[in-house]
């Protein structure tokens, strides 16, 4: 008996608490869902369930000549889509050569790698800035596309070299016994197995870009080349500071293809997320 109420307790405790973040994380996002549908622009005229609800707001962001929404939307999946795919094939290589071969310095790269997961790519945003200021990327896509390719390559590689190692090495023997040679093995035999960590190094290196205001609010100035969350600001700063029902309309609309791209990968992201920390 006192078995089974500890098994109801503690059964209780854990519905409690998968209760509580679901209100904490659901809340907000109910209350940005019913700000975008409230008419008029005011935060404190604003109510979580409007009862004149309107889609004014996201017919402003796409129709509206004053709204330079689609262009940030744009850039957006621009630096997203690139850092996304650049980030999965530069990876794969590091991490496929740091997991299968030895070489001088291994150890030393690994270390090194584990090293700078510790330090934020945000302390080095005065050199990083000179730097793109000397080749001429300051304030463009390009040199913010390749800031957030470099700054997860430690934590990508380390994260996908643990789920290689768990591939077994007797594999890559047979196809070697068949004639086949180091790329063949890496791209037929390495990299179908390894498939689901990929799909979540594309995810968090596609959903980092989209979500993140610090990075482009720095290297960034001109309005054409801003991204979706630093056009966004713009709507509850300066002349638009009063905008937080469109500021709610646009910032509903970053999840879509967050969420089309989770829906399409999620078969692999569990896989992923499981095995990829097994080995280091």
């Amino acid at each position: 008996m006192n078995r089974k109420l500890k098994s109801a307790l503690e059964l209780t405790g854990i519905y409690a608490i998968f209760g509580l973040m679901a209100v904490i994380i659901i809340y907000p996002l109910l209350w940005a869902f019913g700000m975008s549908l409230n008419p008029g622009t005011s935060l404190y005229s604003s109510s979580m369930i409007p009862e004149n609800w309107s889609l004014e707001h996201y017919k402003w962001l796409f129709t509206d000549p004053r709204s330079d929404y689609l262009l940030w939307y744009k850039n957006s999946m621009i630096v997203s889509g690139s850092a996304a795919l650049f980030s999965v094939v530069i990876t794969s290589l590091v991490a496929y050569t740091f997991s299968r071969y030895k070489f001088v310095g291994r150890k030393s790269g690994l270390y090194t790698f584990l090293i700078l997961q510790m330090f934020p790519v945000m302390m080095a945003m005065v050199a990083l800035y000179i730097f793109l200021h000397l080749i001429g990327l300051l304030n463009t896509l390009t040199g913010l596309i390749l800031i957030y390719i470099g700054g997860q390559i430690p934590f990508n590689a380390w994260l996908v070299k643990g789920y290689l190692d768990t591939i077994p090495r007797e594999l890559d023997e047979a196809a070697k016994i068949d004639g086949a040679g180091h790329l063949t093995i890496f791209l037929r035999v390495v990299l179908p197995l390894a498939k689901p960590i990929l799909a979540v190094v594309a995810l968090f290196n596609f959903m980092t870009p989209l979500f993140d205001f610090i990075l482009p609010s720095i290297i960034l100035n001109d309005p054409d080349t801003y991204t979706i969350a630093l056009g966004l600001y713009n709507f509850i700063n300066d002349q638009f500071s009063n905008n937080f029902t469109r500021f709610s309309a646009g910032a509903i609309l970053i999840a879509v293809p967050v969420a089309i791209i989770y829906l399409f990968l999620q078969r692999f992201l569990i896989t992923g997320l499981t095995a990829g920390g097994t080995k280091g």
